[in-house]
């Protein structure tokens, strides 16, 4: 499967939030906060299109990556890929181009506690280092040049 990534814009918000509704729901439920509107609320307050990359695969925006930049470390959010391209390949080159920009900073992300995800950060050399009841805090070191 071919993708590309295109900067996000403003215009793409409405459909980034149904389909985090979409590829949460799943784990959301599992832990009993699945709320369809806060679900897109959250997002929508922490969006910042020039933060986002949107993902395409065959011409098509599929998905989406943020990289936030903190002052001590670089943030992975709102890493969506739909599920019938779980499985293919594009999640983990997706990860690993946003995790091959040198810099001093590590890397840092979010998980719900179970996610399937946890595997392909864990194969990308992030480890835990908080969780709980519902979330793990997961890192990574900087890559320098």
């Amino acid at each position: 499967m071919d993708f590309s990534l295109r900067p996000s814009t403003d215009a793409d918000l409405d459909w980034l939030l149904e389909l985090r509704a979409v590829v949460l729901r799943d784990d959301l439920e599992r832990h009993g906060l699945f709320d369809p509107v806060r679900v897109r609320q959250w997002m929508s307050k922490a969006f910042v299109a020039s933060n986002t990359q949107i993902i395409r695969v065959d011409g098509a925006d599929v998905g989406s990556i943020t990289v936030r930049h903190e002052p001590d470390a670089r943030w992975i959010e709102h890493f969506y890929l739909p599920a019938r391209l779980h499985g293919h390949g594009v999640g983990t080159r997706v990860l690993a181009d946003a995790l091959s920009r040198p810099d001093a900073r590590p890397f840092r992300l979010m998980v719900l506690q179970g996610s399937p995800a946890i595997r392909l950060y864990e194969r990308h050399g992030f480890v835990p280092y908080d969780s709980d009841d519902h979330d793990v805090w997961m890192t990574r070191p900087a890559v320098l040049g």
